[in-house]
């Protein structure tokens, strides 16, 4: 079983969730847990017509993120970006996980012409020389295709953690994204990370080896690292950059950060 670049079902479906709707979901969601959140949040979109979707990077949440979603519905919509540049233990457990459960991922790559432009110019590393060529590539390879995957879906779900950064402890399990015009649900804000260890390993779902080797966050290869003990959770994300926040867009950006010229980088 391969995993899917586009569905069908992308096709006429028209998003009915709006910013009052989610004001009123989260009302509805407010006190309630992790998995009691995915069940209402499904039972919502399936009550609406409103396409819901799973972003899921593979991580320890997005793992438990699937599971959860996939016993409350079968034929649930995750998808994977592909940036080009993933880990092969990524791609390991995309297989191990459609081996697994039985589903495919929805998976969408950069757009090739926008790849080759950007790499011509500036060089296959180009974000080692400057914030703003890294914010350019995460923008390329994952913030497109995630406008791309988002379009049509009236809700989506992310793996997001207060626990996982500063520049997230004030992460709301609902809100309205504005940018995509969809509401966003992260069911796992308030977990700890030992809780979803702690799932995991209750459910014996799959998980990227990489994080028993020290990465505990993991994104495109070149741009990741182990982390040493004592060190923040997001410290090998893009190591070399100083006071920088630790975020490739996604949650982010809304348009393409300047590239500067400083030529190709290696």
């Amino acid at each position: 079983m391969g995993a899917v670049a586009m569905s069908e079902r992308d096709v006429a479906v028209e998003p009915l969730v709006t910013a009052d709707r989610a004001r009123q979901l989260a009302t509805r969601l407010a006190g309630s847990q992790d998995r009691e959140v995915v069940r209402q949040l499904a039972q919502a979109c399936a009550e609406t017509g409103t396409t819901l979707k799973l972003a899921s990077s593979l991580g320890a949440e997005d793992q438990v993120l699937t599971h959860m979603l996939l016993e409350i519905a079968a034929d649930a919509r995750v998808f994977v970006l592909d940036t080009g540049r993933l880990h092969q233990q990524t791609y390991d457990l995309m297989s191990r996980m459609m081996t697994r459960y039985g589903f495919q991922y929805e998976v969408y790559a950069p757009q090739a012409e926008t790849v080759q432009e950007m790499v011509s110019a500036h060089g296959p590393n180009l974000f080692y020389a400057s914030v703003e060529n890294r914010k350019r590539c995460c923008f390329v390879r994952k913030v497109e295709p995630l406008n791309r995957a988002l379009q049509g879906a009236g809700a989506w779900m992310t793996g997001l953690r207060r626990g996982q950064s500063d520049d997230r402890a004030d992460t709301p399990v609902v809100e309205w994204d504005e940018a995509h015009g969809a509401l966003k649900v992260n069911p796992l804000a308030t977990w700890s990370e030992q809780q979803v260890w702690d799932y995991l390993r209750e459910h014996r779902v799959p998980y990227n080896e990489l994080h028993d080797h020290g990465y505990p966050s993991i994104g495109c290869q070149p741009c990741t690292r182990a982390i040493d003990q004592g060190e923040d959770p997001r410290a090998g994300r893009w190591w070399w950059e100083n006071g920088a926040a630790k975020e490739c867009g996604l949650h982010t950006e809304t348009v393409p950060p300047r590239v500067t010229e400083a030529g190709p980088t290696g």
